[in-house]
């Protein structure tokens, strides 16, 4: 049997840093859903209307933008969204909560089954770490859906 050498063993350092250059006068705000729809349209990638994309806005306490991440990108009727990317972004980015968005290239705002279970699992995930998910919004088009509008979260 071989013994461990702790001296000779390679083993990856983990570092996990936060740097903020935005000033919080400078941070975009979020007080409603439209804030939100601005904001990510803003960031988008120019594939809203072919490719579905998932991407997370970083909240802090006073609901000032601390930055954005674009989680997954799929085909023309879906993405992979895992909820471990998402957490490890805003944890890592300081975040007090989280707002989520996903398109849809067909033009429809409507959330599908698929679309209902993974926002409540996300939603649950952040009940157990204390860092809430305010709204998960469907982009399609020119309009939007809003889970906490809908009284969906």
């Amino acid at each position: 049997m071989k013994t461990a050498n702790l001296f000779n063993s390679t083993v990856a350092e983990i570092e996990i840093t936060y740097r903020n250059r935005i000033q919080p006068s400078q941070m975009r705000h979020v007080s409603r859903s439209g804030d939100a729809n601005d904001i990510f349209r803003d960031i988008w990638s120019d594939r809203m209307d072919y490719i579905e994309e998932f991407y997370i806005l970083l909240v802090n306490r006073a609901n000032k933008v601390l930055g954005y991440t674009r989680i997954s990108q799929g085909g023309l009727s879906g993405t992979v969204v895992d909820p471990k990317p998402i957490f490890q972004a805003a944890l890592k980015g300081n975040a007090c909560s989280i707002i989520l968005a996903h398109n849809h290239p067909s033009g429809n705002t409507k959330p599908s089954e698929a679309d209902i279970r993974i926002t409540g699992k996300i939603v649950e995930v952040g009940k157990a770490l204390e860092l809430p998910v305010l709204d998960h919004l469907i982009l399609a088009g020119d309009e939007f859906f809003s889970f906490a509008d809908n009284g969906m979260i």
